[in-house]
Parts: C-alpha cells; structure tokens; sequence
C-alpha cells in the first residue's frame, strides 16, 4: 500500500505498527540524508492489532503499554513485529539497498501466549525473543529461518505468572519490555508494578543451546522505584537504564553478584507524569526519555560512578502523547524518532551535542494513511530505524 513516492536519497528507514483491530501494518518512512522521514509504505502483517485496557479506555496512545513492538536487526537485515489481536509474530526480510523494502518470510507464527507486546533480537540476529502480557504471559523465543520465518526454540517458553486478562487491564501490572543483556547471556524483562508494590525486572540466564534457565531471577529497583518500563542497556557496564512511569527513571548495576537491587537508584523527574520510553544517543552520549503525560523529552546523564541526572527537557506539543522512540546515527549526527501517537505524527529531533537537541520535523502520517486507504489512529505504536551500511 503505497502512500508516497521516492523523494531526494533515502540512507535508511524507519518503521513503526498500525496496531489496528481490522488488520496490523507496518509503516515504512524513508531517512533522508538530512535526517527527516518521508512516508513510503504499508505492509499487512498478516495479523491483527489490539488495544489494552486502560481504565475501561481501549483506545487512545500506547495500547499495549510497552517498548518494542517492532525491532530491527541491522546485523541480519530482518524486521520483526507482534501481532497482538492475534497472539501472533511476523518477521519480514529487509532489502539493505532499500529499506522499505519488506518480504515478508514465512507464515505469523504463534507468539507462546497471549497479546504479545515486545520483541527483541539477539545480537546476530538468528533468535528472536517475545514478550507476552495476556493472560498466559511471559517469554518464548524463535530461531530465524530465512526460508521457513520463526522456528519455536526449545525450552523457552517461560512464564511470568502474572495476573493479567487478555488483552491486558494496565498499565499497572503489565509486562514492558524485552531485551538481551548486552553479552547476550541473560534475557530480561520489564514489569511494572501495581503501587504501592513496586515492579521488576525478570532476569532469565540463556544456555549454550539458546535455552532460558527454568525460573526467572526477580530484581527489584531501589525504594522509590515503582513502574519499571522500557530499558536501555548502559554499554560497557553491565547495566539497564529503565524509565519508571512512577517516578522518573531508575538505573540497575547488574555488575556485582550481590544484591543486585542495592546496587541500584531511582531519580525522580520533577513535574512527570508517565516517563516510559527510551534510547541512547551514541554522538551525545546521552540518554533520551520520553513522556506521554506531558509530551516531554527528558536528555539524561549517566556518569562512570552510574548517577543519572537531567540534561534539558524539550517540550513536544501539549497533548500529543509522545511515546515509542528510536535514535539513528547518519553521518556522524543522530537523530531521533518518536511516534506522537495522540496526533498520529511522528517528531523528529536532531541531537547536535548533549544538551543541544533540536526538533526538525514533524511528519503526518494521517492525512497520508488516509489517502492511501489505510487505518490509522492512536492505537500506532512501536518506533525502530535501520541504516544503509
């Protein structure tokens, strides 16, 4: 489904889900050498989209209430996406000459529960991993078949026991995110809590054999810590920058074997409402949070000692529920990508130096969806980017 033509040299893509009920695409948008988006085209996942329940709301931003709805591996030219009306994943291959360029390899599989919500690949590319946050929740993982799509890895299925409904009642109590620790050697996932009882981080060690070990590890942030959501590994340091839609943000040192969750810290965003996504910016060397309460883009510090702090906020239009966010370097500038999913538009942001990042765009994407017939609302979600090497 088309909704523009080629327009100047595309360098990469950016892509994001429909998440509707009546069918899930993915949205392709060409990266411009100057960093700004021209959207290009939709592609049927071949499942459907669902919305979350929130507070007897089942429409608005963020209905699965999580990060990595669709991911990118660069390293194996591959896209992945959940299918959440549908308990399903797709995987498509990537054109690394156009990026738009999706195939679509193999049939949606099943996701090993129900409402998957966050997909995350490993660092080849070959084992992709899902999160599942209905009623049977937690993680199942897949071999890649560039023939056949996603293969089910033996002994992967494990389960969060958490007490959920399908698709999820949340935020609260929700699961949030998955990702491989940055060895690749544990699998992690994000787990908000229901206040007062703070969430977690399910930490699950990964054999030889691709196999998560039968029990998670449960770890705790500091006091104050309340709604873990995305995580953003800290290079380098064995550890997870995680924002808390409770507080601000919290940071888990996993680098001592002792008590992990007294190796951690919680810091509090002044004036926040739901702060729940997250990238890293490898040219500033900073962090980026986004907020859906208060459209706010939150530039934040990590130093050697692992202390967060605030760099500057850069406001995004009242109302316009900033959620899911990617951060891609062109050239040896970066630019960020975050899906306003309130006004169905996507913020694009250039990110010149720390405390110097700079709104260069703000895309449209339903007036194009529209006149190219496709269904497109509030229920957008997920943001990833891929780069022509």
């Amino acid at each position: 489904m088309q909704m523009n033509g080629p327009s100047g040299q595309s360098v990469g893509a950016a892509y994001f889900i429909t998440n509707e009920q009546t069918g899930n695409f993915v949205v392709a948008a060409d990266i411009g050498t100057d960093g700004t988006l021209i959207l290009r085209q939709a592609i049927a996942t071949g499942g459907l989209g669902l919305h979350g329940n929130n507070g007897g709301v089942t429409d608005g931003p963020d209905g699965l209430f999580t990060q990595g709805a669709v991911k990118v591996s660069a390293a194996a030219n591959l896209l992945a996406t959940v299918n959440p009306g549908s308990n399903t994943l797709s995987i498509f291959s990537i054109d690394p000459s156009d990026p738009i360029n999706l195939k679509q390899i193999g049939d949606p599989v099943g996701s090993g529960g129900e409402f998957p919500v966050s997909v995350a690949f490993n660092k080849a590319g070959d084992t992709l991993c899902a999160l599942n946050g209905g009623q049977v929740n937690g993680v199942s993982c897949f071999k890649v078949d560039q023939t056949e799509g996603l293969v089910s890895l033996s002994g992967t299925n494990r389960a969060l026991n958490l007490n959920q409904t399908t698709p999820a009642n949340g935020p609260a109590g929700t699961a949030s995110h998955i990702i491989f620790s940055e060895d690749n050697t544990q699998l992690i996932a994000s787990v908000k809590g229901v206040p007062p009882t703070p969430g977690f981080l399910a930490v699950w060690d990964i054999a030889s054999d691709g196999s998560l070990s039968p029990e998670f590890t449960s770890v705790a942030p500091s006091q104050g810590g309340l709604l873990p959501f995305s995580m953003t590994l800290i290079e380098g340091r064995n550890a997870i920058l995680a924002t808390d839609a409770g507080v601000g943000f919290d940071i888990f040192d996993f680098s001592s074997s002792d008590s992990v969750s007294n190796a951690s810290s919680v810091v509090p965003i002044d004036g926040q409402s739901a702060t729940c996504w997250s990238s890293f910016s490898n040219q500033t060397g900073n962090f980026y949070l986004t907020d859906i309460g208060t459209s706010m883009v939150t530039e934040v510090n990590v130093d050697d000692n692992l202390k967060g702090s605030i760099v500057k906020q850069y406001a995004q239009g009242n109302n316009s529920g900033t959620i899911d966010n990617d951060i891609a370097s062109l050239g040896g500038k970066d630019f960020m990508y975050i899906l306003a999913a309130n006004v169905t538009a996507i913020d694009v942001l250039s990110l010149n130096a720390p405390g110097q990042a700079q709104n260069v765009q703000k895309v449209d994407i339903a007036g194009p969806a529209k006149a190219a017939g496709l269904i497109v609302g509030a229920s957008v979600q997920g943001m990833t980017t891929f780069i022509k090497k």
